[in-house]
């Protein structure tokens, strides 16, 4: 006789369980980096949200996972989402009797909590096709080959030109101990373009969590000056650039272009597959970057649970009711910003 089956949740200090738990994301083909235990550590320590990390159990085995997570924002709402600061989340199970039960219990939850919508952020096909979705995101994901040179040469003529040029430059890559120079990047970076910076000690987080599968890789100028830099995970067969920043002077000097060449010639050394270029929103630059590399998009399926809301919420910089807001974080010192953007971008998700 098949036992019942059980949905449970994962503690964020139990050990044990989260190697099982593990080992399930793993071996499971759908599963992703973000779908990992340690995801519940990070973002219950760093960002005080609480996460409910959801698993269907039976005779002892684990038949699937749902990782989740709260985020409740006078300025952008209250939600439950699979998986905040994640690009791909939802569920991931041996069969479609612990996917509804995950995703009942998870309902369950986003209704308790009084949340005003439950999202699954599925890297796969939609689940819930009467379900509302967003459309705005797409990801770039690529075969990595086994030849170093047949890696350069599938790269598209004018791009594979600047990073040559950046060979030429003379610039060196390397892998960092710590986050000191690879935030330092990203905080101006992303302060130029407008938005908040996540925390410092975030970054130093993931490393600390996911340590070797998180690595920090920053090109430098003949000099020793950073120029641009990027933590990257990785998952299986997959390497994953995340976050990134890059100086002002690193685009003369092709160091973007470089530093993705770099990381992808050190993947296929390693034997790795497939790199994951990440998620970007159609129309962007980042967007036509990716395109320019010679990755095509594939559609994301966002879908959303909408309980005390009549849309899909639009927390992104391409809502125009942020544009004031974007103006003026630019002009902002960056220490300043630095400072309060952690207070900002831990609510956005």
């Amino acid at each position: 006789m098949t036992s019942a089956l059980r949905i449970a949740r994962l503690a964020a200090q139990d050990k044990a369980l989260s190697a099982r738990w593990d080992a399930f994301v793993f071996a499971h083909p759908q599963a992703t980096f973000f779908h990992r235990s340690g995801w519940l550590r990070v973002i219950e320590s760093v960002f005080g949200h609480r996460g409910f990390f959801l698993y269907a159990e039976r005779d002892g085995a684990i038949e699937g996972v749902l990782p989740l997570a709260e985020v409740k924002s006078r300025l952008f709402g209250h939600s439950v989402t699979s998986l905040p600061f994640a690009v791909y989340g939802g569920v991931a199970a041996l069969n479609d009797e612990a996917a509804a039960a995950l995703e009942a219990e998870a309902e369950k939850i986003a209704r308790g909590q009084g949340a005003e919508h439950l999202e699954y952020r599925n890297l796969g096909p939609t689940r819930h096709a009467d379900w509302p979705r967003q459309d705005l995101y797409v990801t770039f994901r690529k075969e990595i080959l086994a030849d170093e040179e047949a890696n350069m040469l599938a790269i598209p003529r004018k791009q594979r030109a600047m990073v040559r040029k950046g060979i030429k430059n003379e610039l060196q890559a390397g892998i960092d101990p710590n986050v000191d120079r690879f935030f330092d990047l990203y905080a101006d970076n992303v302060h130029r373009h407008g938005t908040p910076a996540m925390p410092k000690k975030y970054f130093q987080a993931l490393l600390d969590e996911f340590g070797a599968d998180a690595e920090v890789l920053t090109v430098t100028a003949p000099d020793g000056r950073p120029l641009s830099s990027v933590l990257s995970f990785y998952f299986r067969d997959e390497v994953l650039p995340y976050y990134a920043g890059d100086d002002v002077a690193a685009r003369d000097l092709a160091a973007n272009d470089f530093k993705y060449w770099e990381l992808m010639r050190r993947a296929c050394a390693r034997g790795l597959k497939v790199f994951d270029y990440g998620r970007s929103k159609q129309g962007t630059g980042p967007y036509a970057f990716k395109k320019n590399w010679g990755f095509e998009p594939q559609p994301l399926s966002y879908e959303y649970r909408l309980f005390k809301r009549d849309s899909i919420p639009q927390n992104n910089p391409n809502n125009p009711k942020y544009q004031l807001m974007i103006k003026a974080w630019r002009k902002l010192p960056i220490g300043v910003a630095n400072w309060l953007g952690p207070f900002i971008v831990k609510n956005l998700g």
